[in-house]
């Protein structure tokens, strides 16, 4: 369990992953359309683990 770490591409990666989600999350939030329930889990699952994964991972340089 010790070499489970992030090194700083892949970290970039993953947060510009959570900025995508979280944005496409946030703009069905505010719309609204039919069904927006489902597809705001399809984004808001991932942005979820990925902040996960940035705030408990460490990251190694």
């Amino acid at each position: 369990m010790s070499n489970l770490h992030l090194t700083p591409a892949v970290a970039a990666l993953i947060f510009f992953g959570v900025v995508v989600c979280g944005h496409n999350f946030r703009k069905l939030w505010k719309e609204q359309p039919p069904g927006w329930q489902k597809r705001a889990w399809l984004f808001g699952l991932p942005a979820a683990i990925g902040l996960l994964a940035l705030g408990f991972l460490p990251l190694k340089v």
